[in-house]
């Protein structure tokens, strides 16, 4: 059930009900101008990642500055994007289950559809699906590149998954999945580099491996927010995966020593401060249950000194030294907070609110949230 949203439009900021998801538009904007700039002139595509956002309608806005899709983890992200009329998806992961993959093999007749795969028993169960409904769908062979999650071993094990592809009469061979999630947050840019050069040695081993065996991969992807230079430096991938880039958040801040990489911070958690009862501290309406915290707790944004020091629930805890920062905060006061990880920072919300220059301008669904199957 969606709750009441907590703003409308025409509203000034500070009267949303808290907490609440806010995306500056301005900002939101010159992340995807900047995004897509980086992208155009290397030849590669950009299939933005909705596990990010969750949205059609940041999917819109993104297909609009040339993204040629999108990307998703889960079957249920798919089905709110291609109800929302996005018409180009890969499920960048594994999909098990016979109603999960009739559920995605019905996309199919919606959409250009392709899916990840990384066992012979999930291509021989999709293959069956696919030919029940009669209907053909692309295939990535996702290779194991760093990440030591999912994918096969590089080289000569995906080659036998691609050829069993590539003979099925419902399945097309579309290409690799190479994505190396573990390098996105590695502290330095030499080593964010240097994994990422390991990486692309092992794809390039492999798209050659593919090529003498007579298959072409139109589809190379992978990367994300965090690496997406280096992969495009690589010149092997053709789609960039990345996702957080929209948004941006603290973690990914810290790649670069707190700035957030020609990047600027558009997602927020608007807060307001709900006690104040001791010196250099007060409470904000900001818990766990508002903001994810794996990635570390979320930042003040403009509010020099003050830390959010610790969350339980419903309550997140700020402090400061009052003696150099006097009463930094006020009572009933509203607060921007940048929040440690996006992705399921924004999976606890139902709704986003557009400001633009303190002012709401959009209000609209997180269509996908908790989309986990």
């Amino acid at each position: 059930m969606m709750h009441v949203p907590p703003a409308y439009p025409g509203m000034r900021e500070e009267e949303a009900d808290t907490p609440a998801l806010i995306v500056d538009l301005d900002a939101f904007e010159a992340n995807l101008d900047c995004m897509a700039a980086l992208i155009a002139p290397t030849g590669a595509r950009l299939r933005a990642h909705a596990k990010t956002h969750k949205s059609p309608v940041i999917a819109h806005w993104q297909r609009q500055r040339g993204a040629v899709g999108q990307c998703v983890q889960k079957v249920a992200e798919a089905e709110v994007l291609a109800w929302g009329g996005i018409d180009n998806i890969l499920v960048t992961n594994q999909v098990v289950g016979t109603r999960k993959l009739a559920r995605f093999v019905a996309l199919a007749g919606m959409a250009e559809f392709a899916i990840c795969v990384d066992d012979i028993r999930q291509i021989e169960a999709l293959e069956s699906m696919a030919a029940d409904a009669g209907r053909r769908v692309g295939v990535l062979v996702e290779i194991d590149v760093g990440m030591n999650r999912c994918g096969v071993a590089p080289g000569a094990p995906a080659v036998l998954l691609a050829q069993r592809i590539a003979r099925s009469k419902h399945l097309i061979f579309k290409g690799l999945q190479a994505y190396h999630g573990a390098a996105q947050h590695l502290r330095t840019p030499d080593a964010r580099e240097t994994a990422i050069g390991a990486a692309a040695a092992l794809t390039v081993r492999t798209v050659d491996a593919l090529r003498e065996q007579g298959l072409q991969c139109d589809i190379v992807g992978g990367a994300g927010t965090g690496t997406f230079e280096y992969e495009l430096q690589s010149g092997i991938y053709t789609e960039i995966q990345a996702g957080s880039y929209c948004f941006m958040d603290a973690d990914y801040a810290r790649n670069h020593g707190g700035r957030a990489a020609g990047f600027q911070h558009a997602l927020f958690i608007l807060g307001t401060v709900m006690s104040q009862t001791r010196d250099g501290a007060a409470v904000v309406d900001v818990g766990l249950k508002a903001v994810a915290t794996d990635s570390g707790l979320p930042l003040v944004a403009n509010r020099e000194g003050v830390l959010f020091a610790g969350a339980s629930d419903e309550h997140g805890t700020l402090r400061w030294d009052a003696g150099a920062y006097g009463q930094a905060v006020s009572y009933g006061e509203k607060l921007r907070l940048i929040p440690g990880h996006c992705d399921p920072t924004v999976d606890r919300y139902d709704w986003y609110v557009g400001v633009r220059q303190g002012r709401v301008e959009a209000v609209w669904p997180v269509a996908a949230r908790g989309g986990t199957y």
